[in-house]
């Protein structure tokens, strides 16, 4: 690494977080809906609709956290408030992952599920808010892009150590249980440099009464942000884009079940996927500064598309391989350029609000794209259509649906990023 992009230990310890709270998404995406799977089928629930609870559920955390994340993105803004909110976030979600393995029944299950999964998305809205303030504009592309493929890197190491125990034990329940509760402390560990070394520099200042001014500076934050007609078009096309993304992020184990796939290659396939987007991620970092992030995002979309079109068609084992491998290729890139893209065109003393705006749009995207998947499932179950001599199930007709949301989300960006650039133009 070069002297120019030599991290500083700040920056170092926020991509730490990065590398611990992605070993509980990776356990969501991989472990965690094989395991409901199994608590499902022994509760007695039809293996039809084991795509759909999990969707249900994956879609409620989603909408808490547009809910509430907002709220507690502009109350952080406030001096003092960002770092203390966001140790309860890590901690609920922490807490909520130990748990996991210490539930019988799937409705239970899902329950201290939903509790763990909004810990982990709120205290992003955080991390994510961090960003401006952590290092530079003419650096938050890279260390953005650095922060995502650590992440996948690092969540390998106590994945692995989950899934050999798994793989390898007689008690998958007492194996769960072990990969949770080692999920979870991993989780804290990679928390604590940042939680040492982060002061918050950029704020407003704190008001007699915060919570009633944190809703009148939420509403007067929407106001502006549909006047920012370049930051408005941004957030809406982001509603759109990072909807199928974190949709296959959050339903490809699933999916792959649902079609009747092996348990054990889906694992591996997905340990490939965080392999693969590690020095993707990195290389998306350099190639920001030499061509427009504007560009690349653009490229991230239209290759989801086309992901997303080869998923429909998806039969084997080895195609799963394939789409795997795909995913990894721009995963990283896509969520890494969109975070840091949004941190350059925004304030950064009122960044908790922009970015608990951010979150809106994508877990509201979130919540849009597996409820879509879920419903398009469950009302078309049992049936098959024929394309192209292939015959279709019906969760790949609603995967299928994704397509259009993708597309939807590349025109809505083409115009935003044109209006930054114009802007950009204008201010010189």
């Amino acid at each position: 690494m070069n002297e120019k992009m030599k991290l500083t230990p700040l920056e170092r310890s926020w991509i730490l977080y990065d590398i611990g709270n992605s070993a509980f998404i990776l356990l969501v995406s991989t472990l965690i809906p094989i395991y409901f799977n199994t608590l499902a089928t022994a509760g007695g629930v039809d293996e039809e609709m084991y795509l759909s609870y999990w969707g249900y559920a994956g879609s409620a955390a989603t909408l808490l956290v547009a809910f509430i994340g907002p709220i507690c993105g502009t109350l952080a803004d406030y001096k003092g408030f960002k770092k203390p909110i966001f140790t309860v976030c890590v901690l609920l979600g922490a807490v909520g992952c130990a748990m996991l393995g210490g539930v019988g029944s799937w409705l239970s299950f899902l329950i201290v599920f939903v509790i763990a999964k909004v810990g982990y998305s709120s205290s992003l809205v955080f991390y994510d808010a961090m960003l401006p303030e952590i290092t530079t504009g003419s650096r938050m592309d890279k260390v953005s892009s650095m922060g995502y493929a650590f992440g996948y890197i690092g969540s390998v190491i106590p994945f692995v150590v989950c899934l050999i125990l798994v793989l390898t034990s007689s008690d998958q329940a007492a194996a769960m249980a072990i990969a949770f509760l080692i999920t979870a402390a991993w989780w804290v560990l990679c928390s604590l440099p940042l939680l040492r070394r982060y002061r918050q520099s950029a704020y407003v200042e704190g008001q007699s009464h915060p919570m009633a001014d944190t809703f009148r500076q939420l509403g007067k934050t929407f106001r502006e942000a549909k006047k920012q007609k370049h930051i408005f078009l941004y957030l809406l096309a982001f509603f759109f884009f990072i909807d199928g993304v974190y949709t296959i992020i959050d339903m490809a184990t699933a999916y792959g079940t649902a079609l009747g796939l092996d348990t054990t290659g889906l694992l591996l396939a997905l340990l490939l996927t965080q392999i693969v987007a590690f020095p993707c991620a990195i290389l998306f970092g350099r190639l920001s500064a030499r061509y427009d992030a504007g560009l690349l995002i653009r490229i991230c979309i239209l290759a989801y598309t086309g992901i997303t079109l080869f998923a429909v068609f998806l039969v084997s084992q080895w195609q799963f391989w394939l789409l795997a491998t795909l995913v990894g290729m721009f995963q990283g890139g896509i969520q890494a350029l969109s975070r840091s893209y949004l941190g350059k065109i925004i304030p950064p003393e009122r960044s908790g609000e922009y970015f608990g705006l951010m979150d809106i749009c994508g877990k509201g995207a979130s919540f849009l794209g597996t409820m879509l998947v879920a419903l398009v499932s469950q009302l078309t179950g049992g049936m098959t259509i024929r394309v192209f001599g292939l015959e279709l199930q019906n969760e790949s007709i609603a995967v299928g649906t994704l397509v259009i949301i993708f597309l939807i989300g590349y025109a809505l960006f083409c115009k935003a990023d044109q209006l930054n650039k114009q802007r950009h133009t204008d201010s010189l």
